[in-house]
């Protein structure tokens, strides 16, 4: 018999026994970065048959935000192109219609790059989720009504220039009540509504605690909305006129 340090209490997870090692993270360092360190040194090590070693916490957290927004991402993109090719009657259309999702993916990255703003999985997963449902609608209005001139008799190229045109308004109307109207969250802008009702004082407050967490979600869909919408105006009518040809051409064939 011998004495020894060694564990009060055996702890399990998922039936199988564990022991957890935590850490806070310096000044100067960001969880990802050093998760990553840990992840390269435990993937050089050799461990004995039955062990395993594997990240939690912030990371494991990360990864399963990570993989359930995308999981949902996927359905809003379904019912989406579902809706849309019933409205429209065709299965290319929608597909035009999603090019300005992507370009409000690249402007979410772009804008986060350029800007050096931190991007968060949860609360940018959720804009690009938002985005998804609000850019839709630029490339609505403009097929919507091509197609509208072309029943009235226009010709591909005259309908296509006139409902640029005629959409161009609304558009920019519409992306930038979006835009504005998220500006007060961006930068953290509080009022309070009682003493302004009350001693006409609206005690305006910049930032605050809820800003850190709520201002991501506005810049993510600030950011895709702005760039997906000046290029909407171009690329949609474009891919719309090269859809018809397409289909035109082989039609005749």
């Amino acid at each position: 018999v011998s004495y020894s340090t060694t564990f009060s209490q055996i702890n399990r997870k998922n039936l199988s026994r564990v022991v957890t090692l935590g850490s806070d993270v310096s000044l100067g360092f960001t969880p990802n970065e050093v998760n990553q360190k840990i992840q390269d040194v435990v993937d050089s090590m050799e461990l004995p048959n039955g062990y395993e070693i594997k990240l939690g916490g912030e990371q494991e957290e990360f990864i399963s935000a990570f993989a359930f927004l995308g999981k949902a991402f996927l359905v809003a993109l379904l019912f989406i192109y579902i809706i849309l090719a019933a409205q429209f009657g065709s299965l290319t259309k929608p597909v035009i219609v999603f090019v300005t999702i992507v370009l409000s993916l690249i402007g979410v990255l772009l804008g986060f790059m350029i800007f050096g703003k931190s991007f968060s999985v949860i609360m940018s997963g959720v804009g690009i989720i938002a985005l998804a449902g609000i850019v839709v609608k630029n490339g609505i209005l403009l097929i919507e009504f091509t197609d509208e001139l072309r029943s009235r008799g226009y010709g591909l190229r005259e309908a296509i220039i006139e409902a640029g045109g005629v959409r161009l308004t609304p558009v920019l109307l519409t992306a930038s009540a979006a835009v504005l109207g998220l500006v007060p969250l961006a930068f953290g802008i509080t009022v309070d509504f009682g003493t302004m009702f009350a001693d006409l004082n609206p005690a305006v407050h910049i930032g605050g605690e809820s800003a850190v967490f709520w201002n991501i979600l506005a810049w993510t869909i600030i950011y895709g909305l702005t760039f997906s919408t000046i290029l909407t105006l171009v690329i949609v009518p474009c891919l719309y006129y090269i859809n018809e040809r397409l289909q035109d051409r082989f039609a005749k064939k």
